[in-house]
């Protein structure tokens, strides 16, 4: 909190008389000067920083260290609603703005993306296949929306199916798991087979729903895993995976591992599981690390 010091003028025991106008000039105290506003003539210096304080642990900075690069300004994004999507933050990376699947592949043959986009929203095009991002990334902060189908049909794994995938590998369920049980690891925003969200945070079928993400990439050493991929996840704003290490790229009925290296990019890859689920406003932002002007 900043306390602030007044200059009452000549004298601190003047008294008021009618017809006179008290000035006051007010300036900030610095937490070291003990009650003693800093100014030079009238007006009050502010504090950048220090050149004499300990340097952080491991770092080249010190504590309140006035050389060290200031954040970087964005624009923040906002909020979607169930009729519109909101905007992305200024240096988002939009996979999926709402137009066009320019930005999408299909992975069987690597033509153009074969879903239907209509009213700002791509919906899954049965039999069609799988589609992947052009764009390849790794570490990042990742958010997309999603809405299955509005008419309910089948159960567990057969309604409202579809996956999200990180590097190509790392499958985030997609599923209608309002009032429908499965198997638990497989429920929406599972990772799937292999941890159930901590919550079951679905909203009905046709309702659009979020999911926020924060991966990082695996790394490897030749053939030797460094670090394994993590995930921490909000679904519909709720937290339901907490820096949580992957045991492997997913899979379906088989245990995952890290046998086989791959790099620390890749595409995004939304699944076709023949349901008609939708997704709309996809973007990332890649990680980076501090002091990145």
């Amino acid at each position: 909190m900043r306390r602030l010091a007044a200059d009452m003028g000549p004298s601190p025991d003047s008294r008021l008389v009618p017809g006179w106008v008290i000035s006051l000039k007010l300036y900030p105290l610095d937490q070291h000067s003990y009650g003693r506003p800093q100014r030079t003539g009238d007006l009050a210096m502010a504090q950048l920083g220090y050149d004499d304080t300990p340097f952080l642990p491991g770092s080249k900075w010190r504590v309140h260290d006035s050389t060290r690069p200031q954040a970087r300004i964005i624009t923040p994004g906002t909020a979607s609603t169930q009729d519109q999507a909101g905007a992305p933050p200024s240096d988002a990376v939009v996979l999926f703005g709402g137009v066009d699947l320019s930005g999408w592949l299909s992975v069987k043959d690597k033509g153009p993306a074969k879903w239907k986009v209509e009213h700002g929203y791509a919906e899954v095009v049965p039999s069609t296949g799988d589609i992947e991002s052009v764009e390849h990334f790794g570490d990042c902060q990742l958010h997309l929306e999603f809405a299955c189908p509005s008419v309910v049909k089948g159960d567990s794994q057969g309604r409202g199916n579809s996956g999200v995938f990180l590097l190509g590998r790392y499958e985030i369920q997609v599923l209608d798991g309002y009032q429908n049980p499965t198997y638990a690891d497989g429920v929406t925003a599972s990772i799937y087979g292999q941890y159930p969200p901590l919550v079951n945070a679905c909203r009905a079928p046709a309702q659009w729903q979020t999911y926020d993400a924060v991966f990082v990439a695996p790394r490897f050493e030749g053939s030797q895993l460094i670090s394994p991929a993590s995930l921490t996840l909000f679904h519909n704003g709720i937290l339901v995976h907490h820096h949580q290490d992957a045991i492997g790229p997913t899979g379906h009925r088989s245990l995952s591992n890290y046998n086989e290296p791959h790099p620390s990019t890749g595409p995004l890859k939304l699944q076709d599981h023949g349901d008609l689920v939708r997704y709309r406003n996809i973007w990332y932002r890649p990680l980076t690390g501090y002091d990145q002007a």
